[in-house]
C-alpha cells in the first residue's frame, strides 16, 4: 500500500486536528474561510472558534486516504470516525494554500 504524500500546509492541518484548536487555526492564513456543515467561519479567530467547538462536541480521528488536484484546489478524502451520528464517514476536504498557509477550506460529505 502507498504511503499518502501530502502538501506540507495539509499535513500540518491533519496533525494539528489530533491536538487542538490554536494549532489548527496556526494553520490558516489570517484572512482565511472555512466552510464546514454549510457554516462560513472566515478569519484565524472564527476558524479557532469552529474548531473548539467541533472538538467539544464530538470526538473522532481522520484518516485521510486520497489525494486529487484540480485547478487550484487539493482534494483530500478522508474517513472520520467518532461519535457523531453516522460514523464513520468518508469527507472531502477541498483546500487552497497560498504562501505555505491555507486560505480556505471546505469540507463535504
Amino acid at each position: 500500500m502507498t504511503e499518502l504524500i501530502l502538501p506540507e500546509p495539509i499535513a500540518t492541518y491533519f496533525d494539528a486536528d489530533t491536538r487542538d484548536s490554536e494549532s489548527v487555526a496556526r494553520c490558516f492564513a489570517q484572512a482565511a474561510v472555512v466552510i464546514d456543515e454549510r457554516q462560513t467561519h472566515s478569519g484565524r479567530e472564527a476558524i479557532k472558534a469552529w474548531k473548539a467547538a467541533a472538538s467539544a462536541k464530538y470526538s473522532y480521528s481522520s484518516e485521510p486516504f486520497a489525494l486529487e488536484q484540480e485547478d487550484e484546489r487539493y482534494i483530500v478524502t478522508s474517513r472520520l470516525t467518532g461519535n457523531f451520528p453516522g460514523s464513520p464517514v468518508d469527507l472531502r476536504y477541498a483546500f487552497r494554500l497560498e504562501g505555505g498557509k491555507i486560505t480556505s477550506l471546505e469540507i463535504t460529505p
